[in-house]
């Protein structure tokens, strides 16, 4: 047996940890002990049954997990390697990591690095590693530091606390776009020049504004990003990761064919083996591990549910943490 966060909508949607048989779980070449989870805007949305998230039921949350191999089939694992695993369709369609233990592909996992423990990695989570994702698209586009001023929008959200961070540490100029006043200090510490008003940019927007953004990273998406891209200036990249604010996009062809923006989008649920092992790769070089733990709050499987909750409300800040059962050296 094993204990587990199971989401319900058999009868009227139910939530709550229950304790589940071992041979339930689904087929797969890997059996997980996960330590850590995290809870991300996706987890919070099925948790909170807010969208159309879940698409197998009974599910059991999580898409996110770090921990130990129990036994394996798979060539590359074996009982006692550390992993990390994001995505695919875990939490949507086959049983997450808010559980004890999980069944999965070996080919889905990444190697946990020898920099991080499952806790700090979960403290990255799907979030960090999308943040990374999306500075790996700005790289690749020819935006360095000292192109010019780099916007971070829902900044002191989990993708966008991470990407002020990254940035910042490998001397970008970083904007961050927020609607919490009262985290300005916070940000300031992560490494952003300055913090802007998130109301600015979230109203509906000329196509066709002031150049200034060398690069963006958006995770906030509608009218955000449509002012976002219109703001960008000639030969920029803007990285699209979030549909926070709405998944609509009204803008034009202007920012594209006038001042040759680049609109990169980044998915961090189905990213190729060897897009996730470099991005996890530069997280372990190039992510300070005490800003890190500035954006972390560390809460059981039986908190999942109320956190889920503020989360939605945009009451949480940086990256939520949920101990399934760490052992020895977990943290």
């Amino acid at each position: 047996m094993f204990k587990a966060l199971v989401l319900d909508n058999s009868d009227g949607f139910r939530v709550g940890v229950r304790e589940l048989d071992e041979a339930q779980l689904p087929a797969g070449d890997v059996v997980l002990a996960p330590d850590y989870s995290s809870l991300n805007y996706k987890d919070a949305l099925a948790i909170t049954n807010s969208g159309p998230v879940v698409r197998q039921w009974p599910m059991v949350a999580g898409i996110d997990g770090s921990g130990t191999v129990v036994e394996s089939s798979h060539p590359a694992w074996r009982a006692g390697d550390r992993f990390i695993h994001n995505g695919w369709g875990l939490g949507e369609t086959r049983w997450g990591c808010m559980a004890s233990r999980a069944r999965v592909q070996g080919a889905w996992l990444v190697k946990l690095p020898d920099a991080f423990t499952p806790r700090q990695a979960m403290a990255i989570g799907t979030a960090g590693y999308t943040a990374m994702l999306c500075v790996l698209a700005l790289e690749d586009r020819g935006v360095a530091p000292g192109s010019g001023e780099v916007l971070v929008t829902g900044a002191t959200g989990g993708v966008g606390s991470v990407a002020v961070s990254l940035l910042a540490g490998l001397g970008y100029r970083v904007v961050a776009a927020t609607g919490k006043s009262s985290e300005h200090a916070y940000l300031k510490t992560l490494g952003a020049h300055e913090v802007l008003d998130r109301a600015s940019l979230a109203a509906p927007g000329k196509p066709w504004q002031k150049e200034r953004w060398a690069g963006v990273v958006d995770a906030v998406g509608s009218h955000t990003l449509a002012n976002a891209l219109a703001q960008t200036r000639y030969g920029g990249v803007v990285a699209a990761c979030g549909l926070a604010q709405g998944m609509d996009l009204n803008t034009t062809v202007m920012p594209f064919i006038l001042r040759g923006v680049t609109l990169a989008g980044v998915d961090s649920v189905m990213a190729p083996i060897t897009l996730r092992e470099r991005a996890w790769s530069r997280l372990a070089r190039d992510l300070n591990p005490a800003l890190l733990e500035t954006m972390v709050a560390e809460i059981d499987l039986a908190s999942a549910p109320q956190h889920a909750a503020e989360l939605m409300a945009g009451r949480v800040r940086g990256r939520i943490v949920v101990r399934i059962n760490p052992g020895p050296g977990g943290r």
